[in-house]
């Protein structure tokens, strides 16, 4: 009896496994192929973001004296650029950027940095810009010497 049950078990198993076999190669669809493989090939796009230059120097400032810097950057990929975000390590430099604006493929953008000439002595602030690159961020520089109101000397700064 027992022979029997283990026998008719090991059959109905095969007999499932072959059944299974023969829906799943009728499941897949030549227009699903198609359309996953569009897909794969478009997501190989991507943007690229080329920076004219990501360092900004002011050089010597009097401390309190705002500054402000332009950063261009081209889209040399083949797919749109959006910038999602831009973030300065400190509170004392803002970016403004063009938030999530499609640029596409060879245009041009610019991403503007104040900064409001806080600090002392040799500061350096960077600013994080998140976007759709294989990177997902590019990181900007600006400094300058800052000299303190009451150490600035007569005149202009040079």
């Amino acid at each position: 009896m027992r022979r029997v049950v283990f026998v008719m078990a090991a059959v109905g198993l095969m007999l499932m496994g072959a059944s299974c076999k023969d829906k799943a190669s009728n499941k897949v669809v030549a227009d699903n192929v198609t359309s996953a493989s569009e897909r794969d090939e478009v997501s190989k796009k991507l943007p690229v973001m080329a920076f004219e230059k990501q360092e900004h120097d002011f050089g010597n400032i009097i401390q309190g004296t705002p500054q402000e810097t332009v950063f261009t950057f081209t889209n040399t990929g083949d797919a749109p650029l959006i910038i999602t975000d831009a973030r300065s390590s400190c509170g004392c430099t803002v970016p403004q950027y063009p938030k999530n604006t499609p640029i596409a493929p060879g245009d041009t953008g610019e991403l503007v940095v104040k900064f409001n000439g806080s600090g002392k002595n040799q500061v350096t602030k960077t600013v994080t810009v998140t976007a759709n690159t294989e990177k997902g961020s590019e990181l900007l520089r600006i400094k300058a010497f800052v000299t303190p109101k009451d150490q600035a000397p007569a005149g202009p700064v040079k």
